[in-house]
């Protein structure tokens, strides 16, 4: 396989250890690097600052995937599906701008398959959808202690209570796309 043949999914749904772990069990995935993008503060920002809020940066991930594995709409599918797509600024406890759900498209066909995504999945949710759908512009990668972190970190608090129960749903609704 060529490094042309793979291609780049930029997406956020919350707390981006979250969306890392999830990604990181998929098959046809071959790299997850958690960052920041969407904002409009100038320079490389940090994890405080993105913490801040002020920002308007996202915690997301930047997935590396196979498309003759799985397809970019079955990335948006599982990442629809692990995550809670009708809060607004909010996963669970975690609250903020940073924690939006959002898709960062890198093409307009992208963009036409996160809007048929959003709308296939619509109607499985009681409350409408909020995950916002946009140009990526800038990634930028987090600090390296945010990278693997559930692997380098499972018997952590956040890590037991919020992204372990993420992992069984993901193996619940996909187990067929896993590694």
């Amino acid at each position: 396989m060529t490094a042309k043949s793979l291609k780049l999914a930029t997406i956020g749904g919350g707390c981006f250890w979250c969306t890392e772990a999830v990604f990181q069990e998929v098959k046809g995935v071959e790299k997850v690097v958690s960052g920041y993008s969407g904002g409009n503060a100038p320079g490389k920002p940090t994890y405080r600052e993105i913490c801040s809020g002020l920002t308007g940066h996202a915690e997301v991930v930047q997935v590396t995937f196979d498309p003759s594995v799985i397809s970019y709409e079955n990335i948006l599918v599982i990442f629809m599906t692990t995550h809670d797509p009708t809060t607004l600024n909010r996963q669970g406890a975690d609250r903020g701008t940073q924690y939006r759900s959002v898709i960062y498209y890198h093409d307009k066909k992208q963009k036409e398959i996160a809007e048929v995504v959003l709308k296939e999945v619509a109607p499985y949710y009681k409350d409408p959808i909020v995950t916002e759908i946009a140009a990526l512009d800038i990634f930028y990668e987090a600090e390296k202690e945010h990278q693997d972190y559930y692997r380098n970190n499972q018997t952590q608090g956040y890590c037991s209570f919020v992204i372990t129960p993420k992992l069984a749903k993901l193996r619940k609704l996909h187990a067929d796309k896993l590694k």
